[in-house]
C-alpha cells in the first residue's frame, strides 16, 4: 500500500523522533511512504484560524489541492493537521460560493481544489485499510508487561460530525492498537481532556495537564501513550514545568503511539527516538521482554 505522508511542521522541526518512528514502522506494516513536495503548515487549527479564517481556509485548501495532485491517499500523523484538513474539506463541501472564492485565491499560485482529496489520520488508515491483524503480524518483541494510559485529546475525535474517526465519547481506536502490539491499554479518567495547549491563560494549561498526570498515576499506567505532537509538548515539558512551579514530581514517560509500535516490532529505543524525550522511558524499557 502506497500513501503520501503529510508531516505538518511540528514533527519535522520540533519532534523528528516521531517522524523517525513512523518511517521505521510503516514498512513493517506493509505501507510505503511516498514523499512529495509542496505541502506547507496545515495551518494551525486554533490560533491561525481564530486570527484569519479565510487565510486559514485558503492555505488548507492549497494543501488539499497538492494532495489531490498526488493521486494517492494522504495520511497525517498529527491531530491538529487532520483537524484542519478535514474541517476545511467539510466547510468547502457545504459552501460552493466559498469554495469558488478560495479557488480564485488559489489561482494566483496555479492551484485548484476540486474536493476530491482523500485524507486520513495514520491510525484510521491502520484500522480501516490494513486491519489490526497487520499490526499483530509485525510484532517481534513482547510488551505484555507494559500498561499504557491512553490519551486521546480533542482534535482527533471532535467535532465528530467532521472527523468520523471514532466515537467521540467512547473511543477505542488507540486502545485497539495498544492491544494489537501486546501491551495493556489502561483507561485513565481524563483521556478525553484537552491538554490545555490552546488556552490563552498562564495557569489553566498547567492545571489541565496536572489533572491528566494525576489520572495517569491513579490508573497505575507505566506511561502515557498519545498520537498528538502538541499534546506531547504539553506533557513531556509540562512535567518539568509543574515540578518547577508546583513542586510536584510525576516522572511519567510520554510515548508517541508509533514509538510503542516500533518497540513491539523489535526496534531499539534509539531507533524510535525515545532518548530525546525530557522524561526518560527507563521504567518502561525495563519491562520489555
Amino acid at each position: 500500500m502506497k500513501v503520501v505522508p503529510f508531516w505538518g511542521c511540528m514533527m519535522p522541526l520540533k519532534y523528528p523522533q516521531m517522524e523517525l518512528a513512523i518511517r521505521k514502522t510503516m514498512p513493517n506494516l506493509g505501507v510505503e511512504l511516498i514523499d512529495i513536495d509542496g505541502f506547507t503548515c496545515c495551518p494551525d487549527p486554533i490560533y491561525f484560524k481564530a486570527r484569519n479564517k479565510m487565510s486559514w481556509l485558503t492555505i488548507a485548501a492549497r494543501n488539499l489541492s497538492v494532495a489531490e495532485e498526488s493521486g494517492l491517499d494522504v495520511i497525517t500523523m498529527c491531530s491538529g493537521c487532520i483537524s484542519t484538513l478535514k474541517e476545511a474539506q467539510y466547510i468547502l463541501a457545504e459552501d460552493a460560493t466559498l469554495m469558488d472564492e478560495v479557488n480564485k485565491r488559489l489561482k494566483k499560485v496555479n492551484k485548484e481544489y476540486k474536493g476530491k482529496a482523500k485524507i486520513k489520520h495514520a491510525v484510521a488508515m491502520i484500522r480501516d485499510d490494513l486491519g489490526m491483524c497487520a499490526v499483530k503480524k509485525s510484532v517481534k518483541k513482547s510488551l505484555r508487561d507494559i500498561k499504557v494510559g491512553i490519551h486521546y485529546g480533542c482534535h482527533l475525535l471532535k467535532p465528530s460530525q467532521i472527523m468520523h474517526v471514532d466515537d467521540a465519547d467512547y473511543p477505542s481506536i488507540l486502545d485497539d492498537i495498544i492491544n494489537a502490539i501486546g501491551a495493556t491499554p489502561v483507561e485513565q479518567n481524563e483521556r478525553l481532556l484537552c491538554c490545555g495547549k490552546g488556552c490563552m491563560d498562564e495557569e489553566l494549561p498547567l492545571q489541565m495537564t496536572e489533572a491528566i498526570f494525576l489520572a495517569i498515576e491513579e490508573s497505575g499506567a507505566d506511561c502515557l501513550g498519545l498520537i498528538c505532537p502538541t499534546c506531547f509538548s504539553s506533557f513531556d515539558l509540562g512535567q518539568i514545568m509543574i515540578s518547577r512551579k508546583k513542586g510536584k514530581e510525576f516522572n511519567i514517560p510520554v510515548i508517541y503511539i508509533f514509538q510503542l509500535i516500533g518497540l513491539a516490532q523489535g526496534l531499539k529505543p534509539e531507533e524510535v527516538g525515545l532518548h530525546t524525550h525530557r522524561v526518560k522511558a527507563d521504567k518502561v524499557l525495563q519491562k520489555l521482554v
